[in-house]
């Protein structure tokens, strides 16, 4: 394409290929200095990416390690946005049970049989 650019912000890249909702996020990340470019930390929203630049951040838990394959022109579909680059991160860690989400075991709301039961253990029977 002769109408696709060399280079790009890195703020508007990180929102073309769908990292992150907006583009003032990205921005937010890049200058509080949470984003790597090509194993330097970078504080301007306004540095420039090319092909082949390495881009290290973390996305919730996950580390990613992503290499720039394509510019870009828009935000596109997701299907679009994954040609923009190659992942080179680690597996995505698996969640561990958690104490304060515990799984449902299936103790939900009792059936009509159940409440039969309970009805005939009330405290007038106790008597």
């Amino acid at each position: 394409m002769a109408d696709t650019p060399d280079t790009v912000r890195i703020d508007k890249w990180l929102w073309y290929a769908r990292f992150f909702k907006t583009r003032s996020m990205c921005a937010k990340l890049i200058s509080d200095g949470r984003i790597t470019l090509n194993d330097q930390k970078i504080k301007k929203p306004a540095t420039t990416v090319n092909i082949g630049d390495r881009i290290m951040f973390r996305q919730g838990e996950w580390q990613r390690i992503v290499t720039i394959v394509g510019i870009g022109t828009r935000r596109g579909p997701a299907s679009e946005a994954q040609e923009l680059y190659e992942d080179l991160s680690p597996p995505k860690p698996k969640r561990e049970n958690n104490p304060q989400n515990p799984k449902f075991e299936g103790k939900g709301r009792p059936t009509g049989k159940q409440r039969r039961a309970l009805s005939s253990f009330s405290p007038k029977s106790l008597d």
